[in-house]
């Protein structure tokens, strides 16, 4: 039997490179109203999207996202949509921190929606984001808010591995929140962290240097009562202000845990318990 021997002087095509499988999920959660409780309407969940429902003796749909590969790198997608409606009242949260890996080309991609009908409302409480060295993450949160609905929302991230002595020195965030209420956009957000980030996040105007932070909001007509409860739980590591049925509330603290001792203080403040999987 002969083989083709290559020629030493020949060059050889290079063999092509297969394209790396990258993870994606979609999960649509409804709940509706049944008396003096909430109860599941409507569960679907596709690829590496997760949706767990613990048993709840409180009237409320406590919701854990599962992504089920086990974190998010470049190319990544994933899709949240959440519709709680007239009455009932659905709370968000995630299994555990979303690790966001160090990505070698394009950007991992996560977009939620969250649709509030009359006297409805949602707590999305996920835990923190980590971001690693040479990570890139770009997330968008939209929500519509009907007459009546209240909605509390927390996003907290973590610059870099702190236990492993990381930092996010180089790498890509972008997030992006729009908040409508009967229609009208009532809040916009938009932050990217690129190119130098601990030059750019050094100023005391900014993060100051700080390791971690997140921002609180909560659209409902009761934001601005609780203004100086939850001034009070921030402490030194942040401010809030609070105006036409409205609080935002920004944190930032040396580290993750740290933070999370803030958080948790602060979360009641504003009416709500942190979910049962927010254990240090």
């Amino acid at each position: 039997m002969a083989f083709d021997v290559p020629i030493p002087d020949r060059p050889q095509a290079a063999a092509p490179q297969a394209a790396a499988q990258r993870a994606a999920g979609r999960a649509r959660l409804a709940v509706q109203r049944d008396g003096e409780i909430s109860r599941l309407s409507r569960l679907y969940q596709e690829g590496a999207a997760k949706l767990r429902l613990p048993r709840s003796r409180s009237g409320v749909v406590e919701a854990v996202m599962i992504n089920s590969a086990g974190g998010m790198t470049g190319g990544d997608r994933f899709d949240w949509a959440v519709e709680a409606r007239d009455g009932a009242h659905a709370v968000l949260t995630t299994q555990a921190c979303e690790r966001i890996y160090r990505a070698s080309a394009d950007v991992a991609r996560v977009d939620v929606r969250l649709a509030l009908g009359e006297v409805a409302r949602i707590d999305w409480l996920p835990q923190e984001t980590i971001l690693f060295e040479g990570s890139a993450l770009s997330r968008r949160i939209e929500a519509d808010l009907a007459p009546g609905a209240r909605l509390l929302a927390c996003e907290a991230v973590i610059l870099g591995r702190h236990a492993m002595g990381e930092r996010f020195t180089r790498g890509l965030f972008q997030d992006r929140w729009r908040i409508r209420r009967e229609g009208r956009l009532t809040f916009a957000d938009d932050l990217t962290l690129a190119g130098d980030i601990p030059a750019l996040t050094a100023p005391s105007a900014l993060l100051a240097g700080a390791g971690a932070f997140a921002t609180l909001l909560l659209v409902g007509g009761d934001a601005e009562a609780r203004i100086d409860a939850v001034r009070a739980a921030i402490g030194d590591l942040g401010g809030a202000s609070a105006f036409d049925g409205k609080l935002v509330a920004r944190l930032a603290a040396p580290d993750g845990l740290s933070l999370r001792r803030a958080l948790v203080p602060a979360i009641a403040a504003l009416g709500a318990k942190p979910p049962t999987v927010w254990t240090f």
